[in-house]
């Protein structure tokens, strides 16, 4: 895998593919937002546009996805690559050109947000794009990230244990299944993979209400730690904190849902 030194003039390159949120809460601004903070240079890739506010999404339009192909063929050719977070991809068609892209990079990280509904429950994803995910795209990324609510459709089951299992029996490598759509006094992030026991992080829950574009911050700073050289635990535990954080700075930017504050100073 290729490594950046971070300095004033070079940073990690996180190669992003995600969504349009018009209201700067979720998708690839988040995304972007996160990898800078967190010291990395992000590559964004449209995949899709939606109607969207801080309360729900309630329409999406994908991206050609020939011009995604034509941009990450021209990226390839002059930018390293350090590591890749996807969110929403649109369609199944933006899923085949990933996959192609990913067999000239095979060694790189590839972080997958399995974006399936909005927090508000807007739909962006459908049923040929789910299992275009779930047959060719988990079995390539080193981790996906999905909610409780994506883990359950995604896994089979309600029960999140076994809903992780029966991802890593399909030939995911590893799971972590997010807990911030639970209702406790502290979330518990759960990292599922080929060991005897999962692995748990917990940190206590920022008010009792959902936020507005949590799942792609984390995902998109686990990317952005992978591709400053950190393993994916540590990856892991400073995403956490990260977004933590901003959670505890949140905005309030529409009548909907909190947005949290990446724009937060961030030491590493």
């Amino acid at each position: 895998m290729r490594r950046a030194t971070i300095n004033s003039y070079t940073r990690p390159h996180v190669l992003v593919l995600s969504g349009l949120d018009p209201s700067g809460g979720a998708g690839i601004q988040a995304d972007i937002q996160a990898i800078t903070s967190l010291g990395g240079h992000p590559l964004p890739v449209l995949t899709c546009l939606t109607v969207q506010d801080t309360n729900n999404v309630y329409g999406a339009e994908p991206v050609n996805a020939e011009l995604i192909r034509q941009q990450l063929q021209c990226l390839a050719a002059d930018v390293p690559i350090h590591a890749i977070k996807t969110g929403a991809l649109g369609n199944a068609d933006v899923v085949d050109v990933l996959v192609e892209f990913l067999d000239s990079q095979p060694e790189l990280p590839l972080i997958v947000d399995p974006v399936i509904k909005a927090a508000g429950g807007g739909d962006l994803a459908d049923e040929a794009l789910v299992q275009a995910m779930k047959t060719r795209l988990f079995p390539r990324a080193e981790m996906i990230t999905p909610n409780g609510v994506e883990l359950a459709q995604l896994g089979g089951s309600e029960d999140p244990d076994q809903a992780a299992r029966n991802l890593i029996d399909a030939g995911c490598q590893s799971v972590l299944a997010t807990g911030g759509h639970g209702t406790g006094i502290h979330i518990i992030n759960t990292l599922y993979n080929h060991a005897p026991e999962p692995m748990h992080w917990e940190v206590e829950r920022v008010g009792a209400n959902e936020f507005h574009g949590t799942g792609c911050t984390l995902a998109a700073a686990i990317a952005a730690g992978r591709a400053s050289g950190l393993s994916a635990r540590a990856s892991i535990s400073q995403a956490q904190n990260y977004v933590h954080r901003a959670l505890l700075h949140a905005l309030n930017v529409g009548k909907g849902q909190r947005v949290p504050d990446r724009g937060i100073l961030w030491e590493r």
